[in-house]
């Protein structure tokens, strides 16, 4: 049976590992709009895009936008169980006719003492954050002004690579006039700060030790 798991284990298919030019992290490139040049003999066009006057944040696709990550989460959690049972019963000799009854010579009586304390305890503490910033694409702009943005940040360290990635919608009204937004406005985000390469290998659990260690394991 553990050899027959281990096989199980072996042969299972292990997830994609993530890689540098993700066609579904690549930037949206929008296609130039066509102008409409006007003799005027004036240097400002009013058929070109954009204004003297114009909002310079991030409102249509391929816009950028950058996220300031502030990330921060904390979680505790305690338990206490405490069970305590005892039963205690006695049995007099048994009398009959003004004599104890006896068993060969010895009075017929019963005693019995039974007593169980658990007693359990369970701590549990875990924190994280996250800060820095990271750029990303408009890649969507929804009926209701919503932008949907994307974008990923790779960096090249020794022998590996980390990598940033981030995916969510925002509000036009939460971007700042500097074009920035903090992370926690962010709806349904998806940030994955992770690496690849020797670094990130050595942290990583070998196929035959997750066996062991994992729910198939029935020790």
């Amino acid at each position: 049976m553990v050899a027959g798991g281990v096989l199980l284990a072996g042969c299972s298919s292990t997830p994609s590992k993530p890689f540098a030019d993700d066609p579904y992290y690549a930037p949206v490139v929008p296609s130039p709009p066509v102008t409409q040049m006007d003799v005027t003999g004036s240097m400002y066009q009013a058929s070109q895009a954009g204004s003297l006057y114009s909002d310079i944040r991030a409102h249509k696709v391929g816009d950028i936008i950058t996220v300031v990550l502030s990330e921060s989460t904390q979680a505790s959690k305690s338990a206490n169980n405490d069970i305590t049972k005892s039963a205690n019963l006695t049995l007099d000799p048994i009398n009959a006719g003004g004599r104890n009854v006896t068993i060969k010579g010895v009075p017929l009586d019963l005693q019995y003492k039974d007593s169980f304390n658990s007693n359990r305890a369970a701590d549990a503490d875990q924190s994280n954050s996250l800060s820095g910033s990271i750029s990303a694409n408009v890649m969507q702009v929804l009926d209701n002004g919503n932008l949907v943005i994307r974008g990923e940040k790779w960096i090249t360290i020794n022998h590996g690579e980390e990598f940033i990635r981030l995916t969510g919608i925002v509000r036009s009204e939460d971007i700042s006039p500097d074009n920035r937004i903090q992370s926690v406005r962010v709806a349904n985000a998806r940030i994955q700060y992770s690496g690849t390469g020797t670094f990130a290998d050595a942290q990583q659990v070998g196929w035959l030790s997750q066996f062991f260690l994992g729910d198939w394991w029935p020790f």
